[in-house]
């Protein structure tokens, strides 16, 4: 059913919380390739910097990028599977880029991780995985990191056990 699965990373823990899942279901739908992507946000040259240091911050963000990418994939091991892995780092509006990325691609999956943010924070920093979801042409699996939903479970008098 899913044979491309894009799982769209930004380094942090709450995005990795989407990799067990993102494994789990490569494997048991048979994917044949899974594609992390890694959106930079560059710097506007408003920014106040320097123009070369700017550069110099773009060029260091993008050393870390692959090599954090590197690492993931190394971590997940989803060659053992038979599954083909690429990674893709691209510059500019996250959202947009992999949305545009999953559609001029056959992408037949997106899995990825929310931050969880609410309230004024969200207002002010949007949601990627909420732009995603809304204008995605593919379905989109949304992974909520576990300290999100203990949180939400304990404002709501649940017991987590």
């Amino acid at each position: 059913m899913y044979k491309k699965i894009l799982a769209p990373v930004d380094g942090s823990e709450f995005a990795e919380c989407s990799l067990d899942h993102v494994r789990e279901v490569a494997a048991g739908c048979g994917a044949k390739e899974v594609i992390f992507i890694l959106v930079i946000e560059p710097f506007p040259p408003s920014a106040g910097l320097a123009e070369d240091w700017r550069l110099k911050l773009e060029k260091d963000a993008q050393a870390d990028a692959e090599a954090y990418l590197a690492k993931l994939v190394d971590h997940l091991n989803l060659k053992s599977k038979k599954i083909e892995v690429k990674t893709i780092i691209v510059h500019g509006k996250p959202a947009r880029n992999i949305l545009k990325y999953a559609s001029e691609n056959e992408v037949d999956l997106i899995i990825m991780a929310t931050h969880g943010r609410s309230g004024l924070s969200h207002w002010v920093f949007g949601s990627v995985a909420e732009r995603i979801l809304r204008h995605s042409h593919v379905p989109v699996l949304i992974v909520t990191p576990p300290e999100f939903r203990d949180r939400r479970q304990q404002s709501r008098g649940e017991d987590s056990g």
